[in-house]
Parts: C-alpha cells; sequence; structure tokens
C-alpha cells in the first residue's frame, strides 16, 4: 500500500514540495526513482531531463540533486533494482544447499518474477544504446556476477546430462527475454510466465523428468522468501 504523503510533506528540511505527493514510495529517493523508471522507459533515456523527472515527482530540480548528482546515478540505481534482490535472493537460497537442478529453477523463477512484476520494465533498458555510454561499472559488475552464477549452474548440470556445453548460456538468456513479455496493463497471469521459463531452463540443459518436484521446490523455497510470491507463479 502505498503511503499518502499531504503537501507539507518535505524532500529535506527547508525544501517544501511543489505539489502533493504524486509517486508511490516512502522516502523522495522512492518516488525520484520511479518517476526517473517511467520516464526513461516511456520517453528515452536520451529525452528525459533532470527538470522533467523532478517535475513528474513535484520537487524542484535543485532537491532532486541532493539525491542523484546525474542522470547516469539515476540509470545505475534503476539498473541495480533488477539484479541486486535477485543476487541477495540467490544467496540465501544457496544457504538452503538445494541440488543444483533446483536451485536453477529457483533461481529463473525469481529472477523471471522480478522482471515481470516491476512497476516499470527496468529490464527493457538493458536495450538502450546509451547503456554502454553511461557510467556504470557497478551495474555490469552486478550483472556478470549474476550471469555467471547461471552459468556455473548450467554447467554442472549438463556435466549429469550430456547436453552439450553451449547450452550453458541459455537459461540466463531466457530469462531476461521476458523483459519483452513485460505489458503496462498487468495480466492477472503474467508472472506464470516466469514459472513457464524456469521449466524452460533445465529443459533446454536436458532435464525433463524431475520437473514436477523442481516445482515443488521452488514453490516452497520462494514461499518462505516471500509468501505472496507463491500465488503469482
Amino acid at each position: 500500500m502505498w503511503a499518502n504523503i499531504g503537501s507539507m510533506e518535505t524532500t529535506r528540511s527547508g525544501r517544501p514540495r511543489l505539489t502533493e505527493q504524486r509517486r508511490p514510495g516512502t522516502t523522495a529517493r522512492e518516488e525520484i526513482l520511479d518517476a526517473a523508471g517511467e520516464l526513461f522507459t516511456t520517453r528515452g533515456y536520451a529525452s528525459t531531463s533532470t527538470r522533467a523527472i523532478a517535475e513528474a515527482v513535484g520537487i524542484r530540480q535543485a532537491s532532486l540533486y541532493h539525491y542523484f548528482k546525474t542522470k547516469d546515478e539515476l540509470l545505475s540505481a534503476l539498473l541495480h533494482q533488477t539484479v541486486t534482490p535477485t543476487l541477495t535472493f540467490l544467496a540465501d537460497l544457496q544457504q538452503a544447499d538445494p541440488s543444483p537442478e533446483q536451485c536453477l529453477h529457483t533461481l529463473a523463477a525469481f529472477d523471471g518474477a522480478q522482471l515481470l512484476t516491476s512497476r516499470w520494465n527496468l529490464g527493457a533498458l538493458y536495450l538502450m544504446p546509451e547503456l554502454r555510454e553511461a557510467r556504470l561499472a557497478t551495474f555490469w559488475t552486478e550483472r556478470e556476477r549474476l550471469r555467471l552464477a547461471y552459468l556455473d549452474l548450467s554447467r554442472i548440470i549438463l556435466g549429469a546430462t550430456g547436453v552439450a556445453d553451449d547450452a550453458a548460456d541459455l537459461p540466463f538468456r531466457l530469462v531476461e527475454s521476458l523483459v519483452n513479455m513485460w505489458s503496462r496493463t498487468p495480466q492477472p497471469d503474467r508472472a506464470r510466465l516466469a514459472g513457464h521459463v524456469a521449466d524452460a531452463c533445465l529443459r533446454v540443459l536436458g532435464v525433463t523428468d524431475d520437473l514436477p518436484a523442481l516445482r515443488a521446490g521452488t514453490l516452497h523455497h520462494l514461499g518462505r522468501n516471500d509468501p505472496a510470491r507463491v500465488g503469482r507463479l
């Protein structure tokens, strides 16, 4: 539930809002990120100014710079939202010591749901040409960590199934393809696609017989992390 904050709310002491709260979020930083997420994904990064973002939030442009010094910082923060929660989830999942097959299936389901159910299609930002030019070193490092985690699990599984090693990168790419299925109007079963893609990740690696048990295990692991997520897959 979004917080309802009145017109007396301030972004910082002595810097009153221009209007009542327009954006979801409990802090000005969250509101700024929400506005940037919408504008970057609908207008494009190059076509969006920091002034436009500030106006969408209802704050002064100078106030925005208290939180983000540049557009690159804003873009980096948004992109981290597509990988950091998944890396945190993976670290917790590995503590439970599931089989490689279960770990990959659960990881893909969680990661896919993150991409599909976000308020804005942040994964689509990966496709922007500006992404290669922006100062995003920390994001690229985290994304590579996630890709390598998928790759390591895939190679372990391929060692048992005998499928060619060149299939090892397919699970990561399959999950990322879900950004093309995001829609602004939420579909009741949209997040279920994440479960189907998790199945596909195992199939391309040669695992087919254990899918029902893997689905049950994934629901168990997701339920421990986020009970509400179980009903979405």
